[in-house]
């Protein structure tokens, strides 16, 4: 049965003025050689018209999600496409789901392309560009086989694993992280790995099925359809095909007229009653996008993806300290060490061989914490004791870069065979959000007791951040011990109040921060004074702002 043509309710953004030569393009004729095959993909370029990014089209043999960068770079500033957002309030929740954008339209009608200048354009720092490309079904042997001689349906919604898609995009708008297939378009399989990717404050996802399913419509905010002339589509198909993914002219032809054009006109083309706005020529209207973006722009801002630090810093004054919270006993040694690492004219040989030794009794002390059982050995003597044994699976530890790393020598040398994970959190300096830059963590961390480790906590929104990246890898709360040399109440009850199933553990905890979030009386910027490297231009300390607070 016929298709039902499209609605008009959507919006139809203008088309771009017309370039000199644009109209009705025809693809090149059909070659029987190899070698005419690649001389025909080189001379499809020219049949194209001009896009506005006056980028050539990025190669692609993968799905969207690859493993590296997780990064797109501007003229202006770098856009982190699998980072930690910096939307958590001061309860250490979300403060509010991320904004989706569906970018639906033909295959090869410029979705990627126009993705990619909406993320150019926004100036967040923090995007998602999840495609659908990366949801193929693993195919049975004979589907295998099919492929391979183009004979399957890759253009059909059954191709697509839309309970997975949805599972993924509401887990991303929740800000957790997701595992995403990688897809190889050459010999359409998943490969092995599968990329990580977490929330951000803006998801974009595109494909040419992206509104064929009624639950996944019903998480986007914004659809955008990219409407794009079949001959040109047909043309950039036929050059992708050739150039990236080693088909031939005849086998992409035979593909286009038996699967991609028919799935267009009952399944694609319908779906452009349902979007908000109909992009005309897709990556060559500037005007379009530059609408669309302003729109999005009002968005965020209603929504205020925003770390709230004044809002962190009073929402627990006054209370007592929580019961979660261990701090070291103040004995005349401990407090002596204390006294040598707080004085400012300690040299630095003396400030690290004092911390070391306060490092090694916090983590003993902590320790204690471990869940442990009865069991029974037999001593060489022959006779039984009965002792204690540790009643978990493994433990491993986790620094939170560049401070928390000076406390791994005292863990290993007091847990043997420990696994190290690392994560860097750093403060954007415009905005004063803490952002994750880095992440390493051991394979079947969530069976783990972790110990998360930290030089200074002054505020608390690394030690959260960190915190809920360990949650997003499944370790349950109660088994995550954050430690700490030195802490600030508001840190400590910032930690406590967004999870109260962390155990935290410290060696002493001052009252106050000053206006640059810096512990008072404090112990300086632990990283400079450890490391020997100078300290932060305006005085602030940064380890405690930044990395470690």
């Amino acid at each position: 049965m016929a298709a039902p043509p499209a609605s008009a309710d959507a919006p139809r953004l203008p088309p771009p003025p017309a370039a000199a030569g644009d109209g009705p393009h025809r693809p090149a004729e059909r070659s029987e050689t190899a070698c005419e095959d690649r001389s025909n993909a080189e001379s499809l370029d020219r049949l194209l018209p001009p896009v506005g990014t006056g980028r050539s089209p990025r190669k692609r043999t993968t799905s969207q999600c690859k493993s590296e960068p997780p990064l797109l770079r501007t003229s202006k500033r770098t856009i982190y496409t699998a980072g930690r957002p910096p939307w958590y309030n001061e309860h250490g929740t979300q403060s509010k789901e991320a904004f989706a954008i569906g970018l639906g339209g033909g295959s090869a009608s410029g979705k990627t392309t126009v993705a990619r200048m909406i993320i150019e354009a926004l100036d967040v720092p923090w995007v998602v560009l999840l495609s659908m490309d990366s949801f193929y079904k693993v195919l049975t042997t004979q589907q295998q086989e099919q492929a391979a001689h183009n004979n399957f349906n890759f253009d059909h919604p059954d191709a697509f694993d839309f309970d997975l898609i949805v599972s993924t995009l509401k887990k991303l708008k929740q800000g957790k992280s997701v595992k995403v297939p990688v897809y190889d378009f050459t010999t359409h399989s998943r490969k092995k790995d599968w990329k990580t990717l977490y929330g951000a404050n803006v998801i974009i996802f595109e494909g040419i099925m992206a509104f064929a399913d009624k639950t996944l419509l019903e998480l986007l905010d914004m659809k955008i359809f990219v409407d794009t002339d079949s001959d040109i589509r047909l043309v950039r198909r036929l050059r992708r095909d050739i150039s990236e993914r080693g088909r031939d002219i005849e086998g992409v032809i035979k593909q286009y007229n038996k699967f991609v054009k028919p799935a267009f006109d009952q399944y694609i083309q319908p779906t452009m009653r349902v979007a908000d706005i109909v992009v005309p020529w897709g990556s060559g209207n500037t005007v379009a996008i530059d609408l669309i973006v302003q729109h999005m722009h009002s968005q965020l801002e209603e929504r205020k993806l925003r770390w709230d630090m004044a809002a962190l810093a009073s929402a627990h004054q006054c209370h007592p300290l929580p019961r979660t919270l261990s701090v070291l006993k103040s004995t005349p040694q401990v407090r002596g060490m204390h006294t040598i690492i707080r004085d400012k004219e300690t040299s630095r040989d003396e400030f690290i061989f004092y911390s070391k030794r306060l490092m090694r009794l916090l983590i003993e002390h902590a320790l204690s914490f471990l869940p442990f059982q009865d069991c029974v050995v037999q001593t060489p003597q022959g006779q039984d004791y009965a002792g204690k044994c540790y009643a978990g699976k493994q433990i491993t530890g986790v620094s939170i870069l560049r401070a928390g790393e000076t406390m791994e020598p005292a863990l290993r040398a007091v847990c043997k065979d420990v696994r190290i994970g690392t994560i860097l959190i750093q403060t954007n300096q415009l905005t004063g959000e803490p952002e994750l830059h880095y992440l390493r963590l051991p394979k079947d961390i969530s069976d783990d007791h972790v110990i998360l480790m930290d030089c200074t906590v002054s505020t608390g929104a690394a030690a959260m951040m960190a915190v809920r990246v360990l949650l997003d890898h499944d370790v349950p709360e109660d088994k995550i011990f954050l430690l700490s040399l030195l802490m600030a109440e508001m840190g400590v009850h910032s930690v406590a109040y967004a999870f109260p199933r962390v155990r935290i553990i410290t060696t002493a905890v001052d009252k106050r921060v000053n206006d640059l979030f810096r512990i008072i009386p404090g112990i300086g910027n632990f990283g400079d004074r450890y490391f020997g490297t100078d300290a932060a231009p305006d005085g602030s300390d940064e380890e405690e702002v930044a990395s470690t607070s």
